[in-house]
């Protein structure tokens, strides 16, 4: 079986509300926002930050429901300021033959 990784969640042009640089890494996401395209709590996500260029990996923490809360910690938190925008998506393995035969369809939320 022969295998292909494809993006399955995105949330397109969210804004940065606040960025921690004391803390143990990761990126802290409203989870209602994870639920809405189906990220999961310590799912590895890839986060670009749109004004300046950054890209980095990490692992997701889910933050208080309604908060609308986005705030790369640790490390992600030097590669960018509260109100950046960032595109945050997670990938996942899929069977090459059977995204031929059925096709594939990520979740996406384009913040406004």
């Amino acid at each position: 079986m022969a295998t292909i990784k494809l993006m399955h969640a995105k949330l397109h042009r969210v804004r940065v509300t606040e960025a921690n640089r004391h803390y143990v890494g990761s990126v802290t996401i409203d989870s209602d926002l994870l639920a809405q395209v189906g990220i999961l709590p310590l799912e590895e996500v890839e986060i670009v930050n749109i004004d300046n260029g950054n890209r980095w990996s990490t692992y997701v923490l889910p933050g208080e429901a309604g908060s609308g809360k986005i705030c790369p910690n640790g490390g992600g938190a030097l590669l960018c300021k509260e109100g950046d925008t960032l595109i945050i998506w997670a990938n996942e393995q899929c069977d090459r033959a059977e995204i031929l035969t059925s096709g594939h369809q990520a979740r996406v939320l384009i913040a406004d």
